[in-house]
């Protein structure tokens, strides 16, 4: 029973932040999926958390003092009736419920302690050809539990004596494997693209990435480390390396690729060099933004941040400069008189 959280939430919260199931592109997102997280601190006090998910991009939550789901965004409810959400929700709340008393009324028979936490993930992806293939997983504290695959519960790998009695125990209930395979392979992908269908304007859009490069403290004396600075792009998907020439070097070290507020994104992509060893080095960025014109930024010489300085001092430098003649010239005035 565990593994209903899954597959209702992947039903029941509607929602993801992607492209057009019709017209995705290979850098578009192309996943919907729901993250449960159940907390049990004893047989009296529990709480669940939910929320979906377009790839990375959230765009549902639950709030589980009231039982109901959270729209984050104008179409996260997809092409979905407002019955249909509502029935997904109400179903939701009583799934949610319904769960954290069945775990409770089964934590001697699979040998769990208070506290625990139970985690889950289930959704759907496209493929190529707009063909869908759903997923199913399930946690313990963080450790791999059993998955859903072709209506069967599969034990993880590294699962205990428990794992498998609880598959054995899921598979007794073949209306809740029904339940599991309508909405894994029905619900999620109707809902999928409708999803980026509503979406597709927000979800198709290309912002082009504005790209600089700075120096960071030396890792080491007689060091350099070059910083390669990339933001304000959207989709996620980017390619960023440090090249030799038309080489690509070994030691590019990639950050994590982080939001902007703006709902784009920002990655740091660093080098540790030699000192009097970054000569013909450069910074080449790849993004479907870019229209195949890639930007190459060349160590050494004048780029980004030479410019945003210039282009920020500069002009500082010369109304300070006018304000001061300016001045001059009204106290000689001001003499004169």
């Amino acid at each position: 029973m565990l593994l209903l959280p899954l597959l209702l939430l992947a039903d029941l919260i509607p929602g993801a932040d992607n492209k057009h199931g019709h017209e995705h592109a290979l850098h578009g997102p192309t996943s919907f999926h729901v993250n449960q997280i159940s907390s049990f601190v004893n047989n009296t006090c529990a709480q669940n958390q939910g929320s979906g998910w377009l790839d990375d991009l959230q765009i549902h939550g639950w709030d589980s003092d009231s039982g109901t789901a959270i729209f984050l965004k104008p179409w996260s409810k997809g092409n979905f009736s407002d019955a249909e959400v509502t029935e997904v929700v109400e179903t939701l709340r009583v799934y949610f419920i319904g769960v954290t008393q069945i775990v409770q009324d089964r934590v001697s028979e699979f040998e769990l302690t208070y506290p625990f936490e139970i985690q889950a993930i289930g959704g759907c992806e496209l493929h190529s050809g707009e063909t869908t293939v759903s997923f199913l997983r399930g946690a313990l504290g963080g450790v791999d539990f059993a998955s859903f695959q072709n209506n069967l519960c599969v034990p993880a790998a590294q699962g205990s004596p428990r794992t498998q009695r609880f598959c054995t125990l899921v598979s007794e209930y073949q209306g809740l494997i029904n339940i599991i395979e309508m909405l894994l392979s029905n619900t999620c992908p109707r809902f999928l693209l409708g999803i980026l269908d509503a979406g597709k304007a927000k979800l198709q859009r290309q912002v082009k990435p504005e790209a600089w490069l700075s120096s960071g403290p030396p890792p080491l004396p007689g060091h350099l480390l070059l910083v390669c600075h990339v933001s304000g792009f959207y989709p996620k998907l980017i390619w960023v390396m440090w090249m030799r020439g038309e080489q690509e070097h070994p030691g590019t070290h990639q950050g994590d690729i982080l939001p902007n507020a703006d709902g784009t994104w920002y990655l740091r992509v660093t080098l540790d060099v030699v000192a009097g060893e970054e000569a013909n080095l450069n910074c080449r960025v790849k993004h479907s933004s870019l229209g195949g014109q890639d930007i190459v930024l060349h160590w050494g010489h004048p780029t980004s941040t030479t410019v945003i300085i210039l282009a920020i001092i500069l002009p500082t430098f010369i109304l300070l400069i006018c304000l001061a003649l300016w001045y001059l010239r009204r106290r000689s005035y001001q003499i004169i008189q």
